[in-house]
């Protein structure tokens, strides 16, 4: 266990190395010896430090060794751990507080994204500064455009004091059709006839009902989605029927069934009629097997 190796491990900068690649570098310095600098940390002690899969594990060691900060001297194989040499290069100093520092500052002056940082291009000054309405009143002013004076204006300088007319506008009629006849003009009412819907005791008290279809404005004699027309009525009389077959064939199932168990219920209690009723089939089914033998007619009909 080297205690210094992993310090100077711990204290390498972010781009020399990711974080996954330095907790593995401490682990193998943890496990390192101080005069050889070997190490054999174990893949699964490797593996439970970091924090990965077996697989981003090894791949992490074979960066470390690439990068020149450990080095193999032999390969691991079943039942033996593979032995790294920590720091083949010599062993890094560990950097002051001033280092540190500088490190820091260096970092937090770089770009969040150095890919879409602009380096080596100056950012030239504005030639003005950006112009308020002030400045684009006072312009005006200067080129004679009209403008008495910079500022927004309090009044609308192109009208008198009153802007409504007191006279009717012009195109419309001086009266209300449907309302008062004097004063501010309106609009002529709608002409469509929204739908009065029948009462609940208009059949009973004899009244005639309205025909057609009563959910428009205007009353149709049929209605496609109301089921008025020809082939809504055609596919109601088609649902209805095969409605009442369903039922039909449920009602058979069902008596069926209860003949079945009324049968076998009557076969519980009386065996001895189920065995002489068996027994006089199979007597008819030999007489008729001797008669068609014989080419006599079977019994009640003519020969």
């Amino acid at each position: 266990m080297s205690i210094h190796l992993m310090v100077v491990a711990a204290y390498l900068p972010d781009d020399v190395v990711t974080q996954g690649q330095k907790l593995a570098l401490m682990k193998i310095c943890d496990s390192a010896d101080d005069e050889t600098r070997l190490s054999k940390p174990g893949l699964r002690r490797l593996r439970a430090w970091v924090g990965v899969t077996e697989k981003r594990c090894i791949t992490i060691v074979t960066e470390l060794v690439a990068k020149g900060l450990i080095e193999r001297v032999e390969v691991g194989k079943a039942g033996r751990r593979a032995v790294y040499r920590v720091f083949p290069m010599g062993v890094p100093a560990i950097p002051s507080n001033d280092e540190l520092d500088a490190r820091f500052t260096m970092a937090d002056s770089a770009p969040k994204n150095p890919r879409k940082a602009r380096t080596g291009v100056a950012r030239a000054a504005p030639s003005a500064p950006g112009m308020t309405h002030e400045d684009i009143d006072a312009r005006a002013l200067a080129a004679g455009e009209g403008v008495r004076e910079a500022g927004f204006h309090e009044w609308n300088p192109d009208e008198a004091e009153g802007r409504v007319p007191p006279v009717e506008p012009t195109g419309s009629h001086p009266w209300n059709p449907v309302g008062s006849t004097g004063g501010t003009p309106s609009f002529p009412s709608s002409s469509s006839v929204l739908p009065s819907p029948l009462p609940p005791a208009a059949g009973a008290a004899g009244e005639p009902a309205p025909a057609g279809c009563q959910r428009h404005p205007v009353p149709a004699a049929n209605c496609r989605a109301c089921g008025t027309n020809p082939r809504a009525g055609r596919a109601a009389r088609e649902r209805d029927k095969a409605e009442a077959e369903r039922q039909a064939q449920e009602e058979w199932l069902r008596s069926y069934q209860e003949e079945l168990a009324r049968a076998k219920r009557v076969a519980q209690e009386r065996p001895q009629d189920v065995a002489a009723a068996r027994l006089a089939a199979r007597q008819a089914a030999r007489e008729g097997r001797e008669r068609a033998r014989h080419g006599e007619p079977p019994p009640g009909k003519n020969s």
